[in-house]
């Protein structure tokens, strides 16, 4: 059982396909006011690091982490299929996603994340995020839970 995490482009079908199942699950969960998404376009851009994770082959996974160009970057896009859940693929980007900040030499990694999704909460906090105040562009909503975790 290997799962093997690279940079990819966001645009390919295996990548596309988890993207929508993100989509519909964050949906699912949130009003739209409250889902903050970012699109393929937005993924493909040159400040972004996307990287997806693949088992056996096949895609089962994916994160971005977005350099602000003040020395974080924030984590985007971070979704795992249901069907490889329990395989660590969310811990494995995460760890993928920190080395790369700190081979770039940022000092902080930020990320937003609902009130709804205690596995990803529970990911985070174990990683070492602490809760942060909104941040960047973001302004404060009941549904969203802000972290941050320095790595230089």
């Amino acid at each position: 059982m290997t799962v093997l995490i690279a940079k990819e482009p966001p645009r390919q079908p295996g990548v596309l396909d988890l993207l929508e199942q993100s989509d519909a699950y964050a949906q699912s969960l949130y009003p739209a006011e409250s889902n903050h998404m970012v699109d393929v376009s937005t993924l493909e851009k040159p400040s972004v690091a996307f990287f997806v994770a693949r088992h056996e082959g096949e895609v089962v996974g994916c994160c971005a982490l977005v350099d602000a160009g003040d020395g974080s970057a924030e984590i985007k896009r971070m979704f795992v299929n249901p069907k490889a859940r329990g395989l660590k693929i969310g811990r494995k980007l995460l760890e993928t996603m920190e080395d790369h900040g700190r081979e770039a030499g940022l000092s902080a990694i930020r990320l937003e994340t609902g009130i709804h999704q205690p596995e990803a909460i529970a990911l985070y906090r174990t990683a070492g995020y602490v809760d942060i105040g909104p941040f960047g562009a973001y302004q404060p909503d009941p549904l969203s839970l802000f972290m941050e975790k320095m790595i230089g």
